[in-house]
């Protein structure tokens, strides 16, 4: 039985075409795949990301509450000018967030 050239690069395009076929079906496949999971991974990051957001506000308001401290402590030295301007403005700031203001 003989084969002639011309089959031979017909059947080898054809495996070709159906490989390539083949292999972009299983690359959609894994993409679904790992698309199914990407859901959880952004529910992990949002709660992360709610946890940092309420450690960073109560680290600020305890740093605001020591910088409100410092300036009374400048005022009863009777500091005045920019230190009762700024005092008020953050005493002012700080009553206004207590209440959700800002």
């Amino acid at each position: 039985m003989y084969i002639s050239g011309d089959t031979i690069i017909k059947a080898a395009t054809i495996l070709t075409s159906a490989l390539t076929i083949l292999g972009i079906v299983w690359g959609i496949v894994l993409w679904v795949l790992k698309q199914n999971k990407n859901p959880k991974k952004i529910e992990d990051l949002q709660t992360q990301h709610n946890k940092d957001i309420k450690e960073l506000k109560d680290e600020l308001c305890v740093l605001s509450y020591a910088m409100l401290a410092a300036l009374d402590g400048l005022m009863q030295l009777k500091c005045n000018g920019n230190v009762t301007k700024a005092h008020d403005r953050l005493e002012k700031h700080l009553n206004q967030q207590a209440h959700d203001q800002v």
